[in-house]
């Protein structure tokens, strides 16, 4: 891994649907990196959050796009303690909420809210890699639209049930029935939803295909680090 040369800012977008494991490899990968990290679902969570918060109401596309374009938020980038703040409160905890979850998609599918959202996304991106060695950028049209011209662009899948596994022992410590019947809505519903405005299941040109179906975390992280390296010497 001491092959990534990271003393130019780099992007590394990695998409995929709910499960793939996207999120907890990203993360580490940032972290071994020492570059930042931007999880962008959280930014559509916390939408969700601030407009309820704020009254809008989700069904009122225009309404809560207008919420959103207000809302005061600042995302850490740091892997090792990620955060989302809101207008002054912490609400890592709170956007994870049963109750967010199930209704995030109604923000997530606001093609106001997204134009607004990709913005910012842009935005910190760019102030990433113009403060340091650069980001690993995770979330839904990362690879396409936010940031088509990363560094590195992997697109990281997994079985539907892999993926509802994973999701089950993260929210309730178990894969058995009744967890994996207490995932199946927030894993394959939100896929569904959000694949009426966001392509995230078929690799686009250029972006790099890892499947995780049968790979455990630390298999995963090597994973992706390889092809940052490989993607690198390419360029070289």
């Amino acid at each position: 891994m001491e092959n990534v040369d990271t003393r130019r800012g780099v992007v590394v977008a990695v998409d995929g649907p709910s499960g793939s494991g996207k999120s907890t490899v990203s993360r580490e990968v940032a972290g071994r990196l020492g570059m930042d990290y931007l999880d962008t679902g959280a930014m559509y969570r916390a939408a969700t959050w601030w407009c309820r918060r704020s009254g809008a109401d989700l069904d009122d596309q225009p309404a809560a796009a207008d919420a959103v374009r207000r809302m005061p938020l600042r995302m850490v980038t740091d892997p090792a303690a990620p955060g989302v703040i809101c207008d002054g409160v912490d609400i890592t905890a709170a956007i994870r909420e049963a109750g967010l979850t199930a209704v995030v998609s109604k923000v997530a599918t606001n093609l106001e809210v997204r134009t607004e959202l990709k913005r910012r996304q842009r935005d910190l991106i760019a102030t990433a890699v113009a403060a340091g060695p650069g980001v690993v950028a995770e979330g839904r049209d990362i690879t396409t639209v936010v940031a088509p011209d990363a560094d590195v662009r992997i697109l990281l899948v997994a079985d539907e049930q892999a993926r509802l596994a994973r999701r089950a022992r993260e929210r309730h410590g178990a894969a058995d029935e009744t967890a994996l019947a207490a995932t199946r809505d927030e894993v394959l519903r939100r896929d569904a939803d959000d694949s009426t405005v966001s392509s995230f299941h078929t690799a686009a040109d250029g972006v790099v295909t890892i499947d995780s179906s049968a790979l455990g975390i630390e298999e995963t992280v090597a994973a992706v680090l390889s092809v940052i390296t490989s993607t690198q010497e390419g360029r070289r």
